[in-house]
């Protein structure tokens, strides 16, 4: 009762010092359960769940009346918007030119870079995603077994990805019922002033979506970037307007000012890695990140961005301000996490779980050094910033084993990497894992599997280096099944960004946010190249048999508690005959995962732990018992998961 007060308290006083919101129209919450994770720690739920990722332009265009239009889009890369610019139909053959595409030939972006190739013309693309598509598709994730959601961002902006926010405190115009008023709307708050704050049509509808997912037992996150904004983002349009006047000035970095006496335009400031329209938030101590990411302390250099980001976080975590989160998101993804300083989040993590205390705080810290070296994700996740880490390490392992990419290497190797990966961090950590293949940020899992070539190098094939970009053959769906196998098997939560179980293809951005496959719809055949000239014609649609496949792996996860909370050791590693098994454990029961990852057929055994029946739940094949345990015939490139019963 102790502990409910406490955190009733520590709610309260948040509202009082942020401000009050407007309530908003939605559906009776659902009741709060009694905070139970201790500070430093992940929440329980968190080793729990099987994630989904959406990127909601790219997910399901439920209501055509409010697609994006010109005005909706300006400011957007590549800051050209051609006099014929239109919607693209949900089913068009991906890589053939919109015919505003010509409209583009000798125009430079922001960069003053030229516009060429198609990977810089896509970006102009929209094919209207919304809330409303999320709302109609539920359903669709509750059937596949899905009990998380991860979204991108949805905020304001005028991009399809939505990283370049106009605002932070509201859900992108064109998610929501009407646009135009809630364009009105944002117009008539003071920005910088929580008080006046109102909830538009889109942040009703994703609180909406919050709750039917909710009253699913989903949990849901939402990603933020508190490291920069977009060029349309009003505190940045007031720097453009009054320069060093500003009262925001020194939210960013700004190099120089203009110097109205002079004809030229003496403006500097630093962008994203040099990205023209991500200008960068200011911290107390420059570091370039050009060379090499390294973890660093500090603050955020002015005390009013950050307590406007406190407060756009606040409005997202407990919506109506009553001291119950339930309504509100479960916790945040934050991007480029590696380049804002541990004094911001170390005071970020104590606002956001004095309003939560079971949230739970995904950090993206993945390269050190592009494209050979990945960040030790150790000072993130001691118990005073995150919770975890997007498991990026886990993905380069395993890809390198299963897919032998860029090299084969044996068993031996794999497993003793994953100890590596593991060693250094606390059990809580390793458990609250997101353990992903894909995501917006890389290729799709069919085609990454598909090319042999490093991870995350030379993924698109636009600056003439070969990469394939057309559907994977059939020993990439095998190791695909191979992977799942692992995936789901292993500690950690398994991710699935959105398409991938549709048998999704594509390479690195932009082609790994094509728009979802969805049964309902006929698409047109990939008939175009990513240089405009005609190919082999390659079918697009839903894969049922691989959403079959994702379905068994996700219940197989989801009935056997051991898979979530149990231990972990690998009882054969077999570098003759390339097959690997590992036992996932508690006291009463045990799975077991096993792979032949050789070309032939084996007769493998693998010891129990238990005198107990165990059935294949992958293959359904009858076991034997011999000397040494469970004796199983394992296909050539194929995996086997067994449950005691």
């Amino acid at each position: 009762m102790m502990k409910k007060i406490q955190y009733l308290i520590f709610a309260f006083t948040a509202m009082l010092i942020l401000g009050c919101n407007s309530s908003p129209d939605k559906p009776t919450q659902i009741e709060a359960n009694e905070p139970s994770t201790p500070f430093e720690d992940a929440p329980e739920w968190a080793s729990e769940v099987v994630w989904y990722q959406i990127f909601v332009e790219r997910f399901r265009n439920g209501d055509p009346t409010n697609d994006p239009t010109k005005i909706d889009i300006e400011g957007t890369y590549p800051g050209v918007i051609p006099e014929n610019w239109a919607m693209t139909p949900w089913t068009h053959d991906w890589y053939k030119p919109n015919d505003w595409f010509s409209e583009l030939e000798g125009a430079k972006d922001f960069g003053g870079w030229p516009i060429e190739n198609f990977g810089q013309k896509a970006q102009l693309r929209r094919y209207g995603g919304d809330m409303q598509g999320v709302l109609d598709k539920i359903n669709y994730l509750d059937s596949l077994g899905v009990t998380a959601v991860y979204f991108n961002p949805v905020n304001d902006a005028p991009s399809l990805h939505k990283y370049d926010a106009r605002h932070w405190r509201h859900v992108d115009r064109t998610f929501g019922p009407d646009p135009k008023k809630d364009i009105a709307t944002m117009a008539a708050e003071t920005p910088d002033d929580p008080s006046t704050w109102q909830w538009t049509e889109a942040d009703k509808m994703f609180l909406q979506v919050i709750n039917e997912m909710h009253a699913r037992g989903m949990k849901v996150i939402l990603d933020f970037s508190w490291n920069h904004t977009g060029h349309t983002f009003w505190a940045w349009q007031d720097v453009l307007e009054k320069q060093q006047e500003s009262k925001y000035a020194d939210w960013y970095w700004i190099k120089n000012f203009d110097d109205p006496a002079t004809p030229e335009n003496e403006f500097e400031y630093r962008g994203w890695f040099g990205v023209h329209d991500l200008p960068e938030i200011r911290e107390t101590e420059y570091h370039d990140h050009a060379e090499a990411i390294v973890p660093f302390d500090g603050q955020l250099y002015n005390s009013k961005v950050k307590e406007h980001i406190f407060n756009v976080s606040q409005r997202w975590l407990d919506p109506n301000n009553d001291g119950n989160p339930s309504d509100g998101v479960d916790g945040f993804r934050l991007d480029v996490a590696a380049e804002l300083p541990f004094g911001f989040w170390r005071d970020y993590r104590k606002f956001v779980r004095d309003i939560n205390p079971d949230a739970y705080l995904l950090g993206e810290v993945w390269w050190e050094v592009w494209p050979d070296k990945l960040l030790d994700p150790k000072p993130f996740v001691e118990g005073d910033i995150f919770d975890a880490p997007m498991n990026y390490r886990w993905y380069r392992a395993a890809r390198h084993f299963f897919n032998a990419a860029p090299d084969e290497i044996p068993v031996t190797e794999f497993v003793a990497k994953l100890k590596q990966l593991g060693e250094n961090l606390r059990k809580t950590t390793n458990y609250s894992m997101m353990n992903l293949m894909a995501s917006h940020d890389s290729p799709r899992v069919l085609t990454s599997l598909f090319n042999k070539n490093k991870y995350k190098y030379n993924c698109t094939p636009f600056e003439g280096w070969e990469y394939k970009v057309h559907r994977p053959d059939e020993a990439t769906y095998a190791t695909l099944a191979l992977m799942l196998a692992h995936q789901f098997t292993y500690i950690g939560s398994p991710h699935i960004w959105a398409g991938d179980e549709m048998g999704m293809w594509g390479g690195d951005d932009p082609s790994c946010r094509k728009p979802l496959t969805w049964p309902d719809m006929e698409f047109e055949s990939e008939t175009i190249g990513w240089d405009g000239n005609p190919r082999d014609l390659d079918e697009v649609g839903f894969n049922q048999t691989l959403f079959d496949f994702y379905r068994k792996v996700i219940s197989i996860r989801n009935n056997n508690s051991v898979l979530t909370k149990g231990d972990i050791e690998f009882i054969k590693s077999d570098d003759d005959n390339k097959i690997l098994a590992y036992s996932r454990f508690d006291n009463a029961n045990e799975v077991i995962a096993v792979f032949n990852t050789s070309n032939e057929t084996k007769e493998v055994s693998v010891p129990r732990k238990f005198e107990k029946a165990y059935a294949d739940m992958l293959r359904n094949q009858p076991l034997s018992f011999g000397e040494e345990g469970l004796i199983l015939e394992m296909p050539a490139r194929s995996a086997s998961i067994l449950v005691s019963q």
